[in-house]
C-alpha cells in the first residue's frame, strides 16, 4: 500500500520497529515490509500507479535516517529509506534506537486544563475588572475569599458534596476537631456569617429555627447571642436530612447580599482619621464577644479561606492562599486579638501571670516583637500583660518570626503552637503563651 505524499506524522503510539535481518539472498526484495505504511518492494501486488522509491547509495540512505526519525524527510526521501530498512539490519536497527530516542523528546501530555487555571483566571478578573459599585478595602477579603470559594463548589461533582472533612481548631491544652462532609462545611459557614447578615438587617437563616435543648439563648437575647459552634449544631440538629449540594444556592446569594450591603455603608474612612471608622457602624455578636463590623468581615473571609481549604484537601482540588493585601489584613486582625486571648487564658489559669509591674492602660509594658515574613506580613508589638497596655520596642522581651500562611494555620487551629515553625528569642515563657494565645484564636 503506497504511503501518502504528506510527510508522516510521528507519535508515541506508532509501534516499535520490528528486527529486520538481511534477505538471505543478496539483492532479492522481501515479501512484505516490516514498517506499517511502507510500500510493498517492486514487483509485488500493490495499487496501481504507486510511485517507486528513489535509487540511493547505501552512505546517503544511512545519512538520511535521523530525518527519517524525526519526520522531516521528503516523501520520496521516506520511501527509499524504508524500502531500505527491510532489506539492511545494521540500518534498521540504528532507526529503531533513533525513532525511541524521538519519543523520549516528545513525551505523552494529558489534554485535561490544569485545575487551578480557573482560579487564576478568577483572580485576574477580580484584580482588574473594576466593579460598578466600589466595595469597601475592609469587605474586599471577604468578597474574593467567597468569590474563590464559589468557584471550588462549581467545579466538584455531586458526590463530592458528602466527602468527608474533620474541623479542626484548638481549646484549652489541645487540639479539638468534628467531622462533617463538604455540604456541612457550607452549612457551618452559612449559619456563621448570619451573624453578619443580622447585623446589617438581613435574613439570619437560623432564625426560622428552633435551636435544640441546651443551645437556645440567654432569657431575652436573640438567637445571634449564641455562639458560632452553637448556631452551627443547632442548624446541624434541627435539618431533617443531612447537608446536601442545594446549600450552594443559599450560601451565595447570603454572601452576595452580604457584600452588596456592605457596599452601600460608605467608604473606607468616613470619619476622616486614616483609618476604617466605626462610627454608624453594626457591631457583630459572636457569644462570647463583639467584633466591629469591618473586623468581623475580615474574620469571616478567613474562616471562608480556612474552610475552603479543608473542602480542597477533602476532594484534591488545587487552592492558594488569600493575595498579600488580603492576607495582610487577617495576620493584622489575629494580631490585635492577641492580647485579649492572651489575657482569657491568664485569667483560667492557662498563661503565665504578668510582669512584677502593673501596667496602667495605655502606658508602654513588656512586649513581644511578631515578625511575620512573606507575604502579607510586616511586624507587630503584642502587649503580654494587659490588653489596655501598649506595645512597645524598648520594653521588648521576645522576639518571634513566623510565615504568614504559616502563623494563619496556627489562628485557626491546624498547626499545634509546640510544632509552629518559629524563629524564636528572648522570654521563653512569654513566646509560648503567645503562641498558644495564637492557637486559641480558632473555634469551629
Amino acid at each position: 500500500m503506497p504511503l501518502p505524499d504528506a510527510t508522516p506524522t510521528l507519535t508515541p503510539e506508532t509501534p516499535p520497529l520490528p528486527d529486520a535481518t538481511p534477505n538471505p539472498t543478496p539483492g532479492t526484495p522481501p515479501s512484505a515490509s516490516p514498517f506499517p505504511g511502507a510500500p510493498l518492494p517492486p514487483g509485488s501486488s500493490g495499487s496501481p500507479g504507486s510511485r517507486p522509491p528513489l535509487v540511493l547509495e547505501h552512505r546517503v540512505l544511512k545519512a538520511l535516517l535521523g530525518a527519517w526519525a524525526l519526520a522531516v524527510c521528503s516523501a520520496e526521501e521516506a520511501l527509499a529509506v524504508e524500502e531500505h530498512l527491510g532489506v539492511c539490519g545494521g540500518c534498521a536497527d540504528e532507526a529503531r534506537r533513533l525513532r525511541e530516542a524521538v519519543g523520549l523528546l516528545h513525551p505523552p501530555e494529558s489534554l485535561d486544563l490544569d485545575p487551578a487555571l480557573r482560579t487564576q483566571v478568577l483572580d485576574a478578573c477580580l484584580g482588574r475588572r473594576p466593579p460598578r459599585i466600589p466595595v469597601p478595602r475592609w469587605a474586599a477579603p471577604y468578597d474574593a475569599e467567597t468569590a474563590r470559594l464559589d468557584a471550588l463548589l462549581q467545579d466538584i461533582g455531586a458526590a463530592d458534596w458528602h466527602a468527608p472533612v474533620r474541623l479542626r481548631w484548638f481549646e484549652g491544652e489541645g487540639p479539638v476537631s468534628r467531622r462533617t462532609t463538604v455540604a456541612g462545611v457550607i452549612a457551618h459557614l452559612l449559619t456563621v456569617d448570619g451573624l453578619v447578615a443580622a447585623a446589617l438587617g438581613l435574613d439570619d437563616p437560623l432564625a426560622p429555627l428552633t435551636p435544640p435543648d441546651g443551645l437556645e439563648p440567654g432569657p431575652g437575647e436573640p438567637v445571634g447571642a449564641l455562639s458560632p459552634a452553637a448556631r452551627t449544631e443547632a442548624y446541624w440538629k434541627a435539618s431533617h436530612f443531612p447537608p446536601t449540594r442545594a446549600l450552594r444556592a443559599p450560601w451565595r446569594q447570603q454572601s452576595h447580599d452580604i457584600v452588596r450591603t456592605t457596599s452601600f455603608t460608605g467608604g473606607d474612612d468616613p470619619d476622616g482619621s486614616g483609618t476604617p471608622g466605626t462610627s454608624g457602624r453594626p457591631t457583630v455578636p459572636y457569644g462570647g464577644f463583639v467584633l466591629p463590623l469591618q473586623d468581623a468581615m475580615i474574620d469571616r473571609a478567613f474562616e471562608c479561606w480556612i474552610h475552603a481549604e479543608d473542602i480542597a484537601e477533602a476532594v484534591d482540588y488545587p487552592y492558594a492562599p488569600p493575595s498579600g493585601r488580603h492576607l495582610h489584613g487577617m495576620i493584622d486582625l489575629a494580631a490585635r486579638m492577641l492580647p485579649v486571648a492572651l489575657a482569657e487564658r491568664r485569667r483560667t489559669g492557662l498563661a503565665s501571670p504578668p510582669g512584677r509591674h502593673l501596667v496602667p492602660a495605655g502606658a508602654p509594658g513588656r512586649s513581644l516583637r511578631l515578625e511575620i515574613e512573606g507575604s502579607g506580613g510586616g511586624e507587630w508589638l503584642i502587649p503580654l500583660d494587659s490588653p489596655a497596655a501598649l506595645g512597645s520596642a524598648d520594653h521588648e522581651v521576645a522576639h518571634v518570626a513566623l510565615d504568614g500562611v504559616e502563623f494563619c494555620r496556627l489562628a485557626a487551629g491546624h498547626v499545634p503552637p509546640e510544632e509552629a515553625a518559629a524563629g524564636q528569642g528572648g522570654d521563653r515563657e512569654a513566646i509560648r503563651d503567645v503562641l498558644f494565645a495564637a492557637a486559641a484564636l480558632s473555634r469551629m
